[in-house]
């Protein structure tokens, strides 16, 4: 398999990326669109002329970053509308709502170490339920709008361990932590590993309808998502001065409109047009974590494990609606 690569690299910034790029008459859906790197993301894919909706928890937050974005880019095509990935109802109307093809899925949004152990009310531990079944939900309930637009694409940002990679992250046999001690960050990176399978398996599966899918490591980016993080640790990441103050853009770390750069990459560039299954970093493919080396994150058989565990149960979400 040949690597992708681009023109573009670690310190390019979204705007960078699409500046050739006309988006006119592309619909674009990005969760979590209203903040860190998901505003920059759809700022850039709003300023070359695409149709962008900001599927946020917080409305008010969500208008208001839809008319920044306008007022920045001159597009009036910017809208936000409700959807929390912890509230099956609130997916499944969402994904109900939506008339007509859609172009480009973003599955943006997250939540990062949540310190204490929650659980949704199912019974999923929540960072899981947040970062994984949520967009799974989400996804499948696109499923048909993504197909109408006959050369859709799937984003699904995922992150990397602070310690190594996404590796080994998940551990099948107790998911929800119902046995073994649970760490936040732990529960962080499984459920970010589960998102990189979620666009293998919607890769394998729709492509036939004219689909693609990747996953992408957006890298370190100082954002409200560290919000749960503790100064120690802050510190321990060089994103925390020695008085435990965080620092806007840490040393090594990318600013949030760096930070977009591989969001929009995958999601508009001619470069990636028929790709997918792939996992991009620093706005090229990675040649760490890819298929031929048995990364856990993009094994077949582990994408199929997931998938095959967890679609029946987001369809009955949709379904009772």
């Amino acid at each position: 398999m040949t690597i992708i690569t681009t023109p573009f690299h670690a310190a390019s910034t979204a705007e960078e990326v699409v500046q050739e790029i006309d988006l006119a008459g592309k619909r674009i859906v990005i969760t979590g669109g209203a903040s860190g790197i998901g505003v920059e993301t759809a700022r850039a894919l709003a300023g070359q002329g695409a149709e962008v909706t900001l599927a946020v928890r917080n409305l008010d937050s969500g208008l208001q970053a839809a008319a920044d974005i306008t007022a920045y880019t001159g597009n009036k095509n910017v809208q936000a509308a409700v959807l929390d990935l912890l509230d099956k109802r609130s997916i499944a109307a969402f994904a109900s709502s939506w008339e007509g093809p859609l172009d480009v899925l973003i599955n943006n949004a997250g939540v990062m170490a949540i310190p204490r152990l929650r659980r949704t009310a199912e019974g999923y531990e929540e960072q899981f339920a947040a970062n994984y079944l949520g967009h799974f939900a989400l996804t499948a309930g696109l499923h048909q709008a993504l197909a109408k637009a006959h050369s859709a694409r799937i984003v699904v940002v995922a992150s990397a361990d602070p310690a190594g990679d996404l590796a080994n992250c998940i551990a099948f046999e107790d998911i929800h932590f119902q046995h073994r001690p649970y760490d936040p960050i732990t529960a962080y990176m499984q459920s970010k590993a589960a998102t990189v399978l979620l666009a293998a398996g919607a890769d394998k599966r729709w492509r036939q309808d004219g689909i693609r899918a990747n996953a992408l490591m957006p890298g370190a980016i100082a954002t409200n998502l560290q919000r749960h993080i503790d100064t120690d640790t802050l510190k321990s990441w060089g994103a925390a001065d020695a008085d435990g103050n965080r620092l806007t853009v840490p040393d090594g770390w990318k600013t949030p409109e760096q930070g977009a750069a591989t969001s929009v990459l995958v999601a508009a560039s001619p470069l990636l047009e028929g790709v997918g299954g792939r996992f991009f970093i620093d706005c090229r493919e990675s040649d760490i974590i890819n298929a031929q080396n048995g990364h856990i994150a993009l094994d077949a058989g582990n994408a199929d494990l997931l998938w095959d565990t967890y679609f029946p149960v987001v369809s009955s979400w949709l379904e009772n609606k």
